[in-house]
């Protein structure tokens, strides 16, 4: 059997692949409420995918963009995520993308994942303080309750994905 060849990246390719990632993270949440309902998007946590697999393959400026930058778009295109949740929804993507770098560039895939996925629901629980007068442990809690099979899905999936592409640091490194 072949081993696949990492992509050697430039600068144009990382900014391609970045907003590729921008964009399926923008569009799948759009396409998992369509197929799943309302309440599909907090189940399978399709945005977050994305802007992990963006931190993980390409490092922490491209996943802090996606993290950035999606739920940005996707508000202005489908008004989802709601006003209210927006900048929470805003912190922690950014979390997820800019942290799921940084680590990967010490630990492994599936390290980087839990701990960039940890972080990011403790960072959303801090932003609730500021944005919202709801109770920021129920808040996150109830995030982590509902999607649960979303967080399954990127700790089995997203390693497996990194490990067939062949990626074991980030494709740049920028520190």
């Amino acid at each position: 059997m072949q081993k696949v060849q990492a992509l050697k990246i430039t600068r144009a390719k990382e900014i391609i692949f970045s907003v590729a990632f921008t964009a399926m993270a923008v569009y799948a949440p759009m396409l998992v409420h369509y197929l799943g309902g309302v309440d599909a998007g907090r189940k399978f946590l399709p945005m977050p995918f994305f802007v992990l697999l963006a931190g993980l393959t390409l490092g922490w400026r491209a996943g802090l963009m996606a993290g950035l930058v999606s739920p940005i778009i996707s508000f202005l295109i489908s008004g989802m995520p709601a006003i209210a949740i927006l900048p929470v929804m805003i912190i922690q993507l950014c979390a997820f993308g800019f942290l799921s770098g940084i680590l990967k560039e010490k630990y492994s895939s599936f390290i980087s994942l839990a701990g960039a996925i940890i972080f990011g629901f403790i960072l959303a629980g801090m932003a609730i303080l500021f944005f919202s007068k709801i109770n920021a442990a129920a808040y996150v809690m109830n995030a982590m309750r509902d999607g649960w099979m979303g967080i399954l899905i990127q700790l089995a999936l997203i390693p497996v994905i990194i490990k067939i592409v062949g990626v074991n640091k980030p494709l740049r490194k920028e520190l």
